[in-house]
């Protein structure tokens, strides 16, 4: 019986077993897209990833991503995991992991270089595969119907909730922290949601990313992300959707240039909490590209038996 390598890392951390979960497949060569699919499924985490040679011989890999249901152009805490786990190896296709690499994705190409602490790579830095692409003002009343709140607890003094994307697209919204504490997902909210707003191309998941100001810790923003229709009720970090905040925020601030950061603490309420960090770099006040940092921390390895 066929078996392929796999780790499962742990994402956005600096403690295993907390941040984000993710299972790298690192040579799914010889797998199809069913397979992968079905492998994701078993896993059961928010994102699985499946490395293949590239297919340009520049890049290092190119990199499949599945949630439990279907593929995905792009995702941050996969790629910051994948980039841990593939820089941890002797060797990726024959080529001894450098300390940037380049992966091959739907989304386009992910710039990545990792992080070292005496010489042993303990996290990565990605740079979001697309400018930031907003949508179209979502009405305040989704959003608190979704997550069993008051429409009082949703702010709009800085944006009103709306489509954000650096490769996936995220319904990003502001609440007070009180709010972001009680958010409790309705199902039949989401899927209310998603019908409604199917014309806007959220891949019928409504997935939907909310953030307020830490009262605790100066600087720090506060997030949580809910994903029902997609399989994941709620993620302990998003990359992607951190991306896509930090991004606009950056573009919001009244710097003409220099690099705008972006803490974010995630996972507090699933008790896996996660810190990350989002640069967006800023020229002539336009920001021209966003990064995503993280650490991870190594939890198990083994082989699949297809």
């Amino acid at each position: 019986m066929p078996e392929v390598p796999y780790v499962v890392v742990d994402v956005f951390t600096e403690e295993r077993f907390g941040g984000n979960q993710l299972a790298v497949v690192t040579d799914a060569r010889g797998l199809t897209d069913h397979q992968m699919q079905r492998i994701a499924n078993e896993f059961n985490y928010s994102e699985s990833t499946f490395v293949l040679p590239p297919e340009d011989a520049a890049n290092t890999a190119r990199i499949r991503i599945f949630t439990r249901s279907r593929e995905v152009p792009f995702a941050g805490h996969p790629n910051v995991g994948t980039a841990f786990a593939l820089g941890r190896l002797e060797a990726v296709f024959g080529e001894k992991p450098s300390g940037k690499m380049r992966f091959e994705e739907r989304a386009g190409l992910v710039d990545v270089e990792l992080a070292t602490e005496a010489g042993a790579v303990v996290g990565a830095t990605i740079k979001a595969p697309r400018a930031l692409e907003i949508g179209p003002p979502i009405e305040p009343g989704y959003v608190a119907r979704c997550l069993g709140l008051e429409e009082s607890g949703i702010r709009l003094d800085r944006h009103p909730p709306m489509p954000m994307s650096v490769g996936l697209v995220f319904v990003v919204a502001e609440v007070t922290e009180a709010a972001l504490e009680a958010a409790q997902p309705d199902f039949s909210a989401f899927r209310a949601a998603a019908a409604d707003h199917a014309h806007l191309e959220l891949g019928g998941r409504f997935s939907l990313f909310i953030h307020a100001a830490s009262s605790s810790e100066v600087g720090l923003t506060r997030a949580r992300m809910f994903s029902p229709l997609g399989g994941t009720v709620e993620d302990p970090a998003t990359g992607s959707a951190s991306a896509a905040l930090g991004a606009f925020l950056g573009s919001l601030a009244p710097d003409g240039d220099g690099d705008i950061v972006t803490r974010i603490a995630q996972g507090l309420e699933m008790g896996r909490p996660s810190r990350i960090t989002v640069t967006a770099r800023k020229t002539q006040g336009a920001v021209i590209d966003v990064a995503v940092s993280g650490r991870c921390m190594p939890v198990m390895r083994g082989m699949l038996e297809v």
